[in-house]
């Protein structure tokens, strides 16, 4: 059976819930799964595999289908239900009975999207490169015959997960922190209820209940619009950060005690900085989009830092092939060793709380330091002939740049600052991202590139 072809993306199986994904999808790639694991895993009979999914309706007909898929070709289930991404690549990656898993959703879209995250036993995600071809075909040529007997077990992942992050950031009882998390209607309110329990904080949770239509705004902590109930609600409770979720929590957005939104390159450098406090010396990892500011604040704590493209498929194994301790991206998915080299979303406000007390000064004059440079942020443009726009506009500043980098799409260094331009894995879009040393210039470079992709 044939499905959309642009449904198979970079980093998973996304799309529309009408009209793109099925029943009978979910069902096919429960059974093509357990063949592409069998692959990579001789002992996978004797295993389990881990399916989760999220709060979007559509789940009730995906989550059964998968699980009924897997167990026809007569391999085991652990179901965990409702939960976050993090909570689901720990599952698969920390248990040695754990050959993988699938997790169902569409981790920041809209609420007409669904999709599956899939994932190996070692934390590695399938995706473009790394199996999603393969594993592409075996989805459309499932045989119509089974041996079935496949059984399933449902199991509660979060105690053996919240006690493994504990371990990793030692947080002062003392030292009480007044917080807001903005839920969007997502996956938080499996872990982040329990874990502030834990912990001296003073919390007020916004749309903590799970809610797949997404009543408040869209669970994207990325787009600025979406944080603004959050930036209210710092400033009215004179909170000392806000702290917000996408859907599946692999992702986040910080909010200093001034309710101004932190820049993704701070969040990640701050975290990165304090990662290296129990890893000194490490190697890092930062994707090419990112500040200059952040290898700077690595490299001055003696840190090895290298360049990575954009995307979990394609960071996840360069930080086993660099042995890095932690790895980030612009869009505030970040990696740590500890945790599989996946995201944890819960950690982050364990390392984030952990800087506040530390430091013991407001986020925002942590943070003043770090404004050095003038950050474009990502801009899209709906370009027809993407390859040749990019192979343009190498040609016309290869002259001017210092450096080159295919890496991903094109990146170019210059004595103002660098640009990068590279086709989007998820819409049809090239995306522009460049930093200057000064605004004006940032904003003069900002005119010219966009004139030239819109023409």
């Amino acid at each position: 059976m044939q499905f959309p072809d642009h449904i198979f993306k970079s980093y998973d199986i996304r799309g529309l819930t009408n009209g793109e994904l099925s029943e009978q999808l979910a069902y096919q790639l429960g059974r093509a799964f357990v063949r592409f694991i069998k692959e990579q895993d001789s002992d996978i009979t004797k295993k389990s595999l881990i399916i989760g999914r999220d709060m979007r309706q559509s789940g009730d007909i995906f989550y059964p289908a998968v699980i009924k898929g897997i167990t026809d070709e007569g391999i085991n289930v652990i179901a965990i239900g409702n939960t976050t991404t993090p909570i689901f690549n720990f599952a698969c990656a920390n248990y040695d009975s754990h050959a993988g898993g699938i997790m169902v959703t569409a981790s920041h879209n809209p609420a007409e999207y669904n999709g599956f995250k899939i994932t190996l036993g070692n934390g590695m995600a399938v995706g473009k490169g790394s199996g999603m071809e393969k594993l592409r075909q075996y989805v459309e040529e499932v045989p119509k015959d089974y041996p079935g007997g496949g059984i399933v077990q449902e199991k509660d992942i979060l105690p053996d997960y919240l006690e493994r992050i504990s371990k990793l950031v030692t947080i002062d009882p003392q030292k009480r922190k007044k917080i807001v998390i903005d839920a969007g209607n997502g996956m938080a309110y499996v872990s982040f209820p329990e874990l502030v329990k834990r912990l001296p904080l003073d919390v007020e949770f916004l749309f903590i209940d799970p809610d797949g239509t997404f009543p408040n705004h869209e669970a994207n902590p990325l787009k600025v619009e979406t944080l603004k109930d959050l930036q209210q609600k710092v400033k009215d409770t004179n909170s000392d950060f806000g702290f917000a979720l996408d859907a599946d929590c692999d992702r986040i957005g910080i909010v200093d005690n001034n309710g101004e939104i932190v820049d993704a390159s701070f969040v990640a450098g701050l975290i990165g900085f304090q990662v290296l406090q129990s890893h000194p010396k490490a190697t890092m990892l930062v994707d090419l989009r990112s500040s200059m500011i952040v290898p700077e604040m690595w490299q001055q704590q003696g840190a090895v830092v290298h360049t990575s493209k954009v995307g979990h498929a394609n960071i996840k194994p360069m930080m086993k092939e660099y042995d890095a301790a932690f790895a980030s991206e612009l869009s505030l998915h970040l990696y740590f060793k500890d945790m599989y080299n996946v995201e944890s979303s819960e950690l982050c406000l364990l390392h984030f709380i952990n800087i506040l007390q530390q430091t013991d000064r407001p986020l925002s004059e942590i943070i003043l330091p770090l404004q050095k440079y003038a950050h474009s942020g990502e801009i899209n443009f709906d370009v027809e002939e993407k390859d040749a726009v990019i192979e343009n506009i190498e040609y016309t500043y290869k002259d001017q740049a210092k450096e080159i980098s295919h890496l991903d799409g094109l990146k170019m260094i210059f004595d103002w600052g660098w640009v990068s331009i590279r086709k989007s894995n998820t819409e049809p879009v090239l995306r522009l991202t460049l930093e200057a040393k000064d605004p004006k210039i940032m904003k003069e470079k900002v005119q010219e590139f966009s004139n030239i992709l819109l023409s």
